[in-house]
């Protein structure tokens, strides 16, 4: 199977250009191939295959094997992807996801793609459609506790459901202790993505993930999108945010005329390979 890794700030997968190749159970190709000692190292999977609705469709694949909605940083690698390997020559495309379709505008510097713009659509607060299941929160519907410890959370969905929860040191949080009690807690019950943030003015975030089905990552770009509304919504910051994370940065602007939310950052590509399967 020939493969090209890619990352968005960070955030990497393997991509498999699906007009070419077939990949048959794709989810235990995933774990496979995202194990960092016996396999490529990745966190995912993520093909590219024909579309009767779009340009182009997405398919992610966590590595642990689960089947995602929506990557932001994989979509855009996908839109560079699709121009830098002459799948298109447009710089505007359409991408079917699990959540829906998304435009992306590309820009274009000596033949190659170095930002993508992402329109993510309309961020979900309505707790059912998150999902969150309100029950197993505090009386005040804003507070969780979570191993014995209580957090004030603003959950968004951008496609995927995420938890939202500032904290007084982002860089010494052991985010591996509690990223999966917040992940697995019974008030998700489609598991949740937690951002773990701090505001550190009026436009800027710093933020780190733990991520559903991959643990902590480096990136995620529906978190930035959710973390930016939530910061929003509560009166944080301006509707114009940088998000810093680990692997670097992202410019989110949630748009409320239209109520649409569109980000803004870079894709690399890695290295091409082949590997049997």
């Amino acid at each position: 199977m020939k493969f090209t890794k890619m990352h968005g700030i960070g955030n990497d997968y393997v991509y498999v250009n699906c007009f070419q190749e077939t990949v048959p159970n794709p989810g235990e190709v995933a774990k496979r191939i995202s194990d960092r000692h016996f396999g490529i190292g990745s966190d995912g999977l993520i093909l590219i295959k024909p579309s009767e609705v779009a340009d182009f469709e997405m398919e992610m694949y966590n590595s642990d094997g689960s089947l995602g909605a929506m990557c932001g940083n994989g979509i855009r690698c996908v839109a560079k992807y699709v121009y830098d390997y002459g799948l298109t020559d447009k710089t505007r495309i359409t991408v079917a996801t699990g959540s829906g379709i998304k435009t992306l505008d590309l820009t274009v510097e000596d033949g190659r793609v170095t930002l993508v713009k992402v329109d993510m659509g309309a961020p979900i607060l309505e707790a059912e459609r998150i999902p969150v299941d309100v029950t197993k929160f505090a009386a005040d519907g804003k507070t969780l506790r979570v191993n014995g410890n209580d957090y004030s959370v603003t959950c968004v969905s951008m496609g995927n459901p995420h938890c939202v929860t500032c904290v007084d040191d982002v860089d010494g949080l052991k985010i591996e202790a509690v990223g999966p009690d917040f992940e697995h807690h019974p008030a998700f019950p489609d598991r949740v993505n937690t951002e773990f943030i701090k505001v550190l003015d009026r436009s800027t975030v710093q933020m780190r993930v733990w991520e559903r089905g991959a643990g902590e990552t480096w990136a995620c770009g529906t978190g930035a999108c959710a973390v930016a509304v939530a910061c929003i919504l509560n009166g944080w910051t301006k509707d114009d945010v940088t998000v810093k994370l680990r692997g670097g940065d992202l410019c989110i602007q949630w748009d409320r005329k239209l109520d649409t939310v569109f980000m803004t950052g870079p894709a690399e590509v890695v290295f091409d390979g082949i590997i049997h399967i």
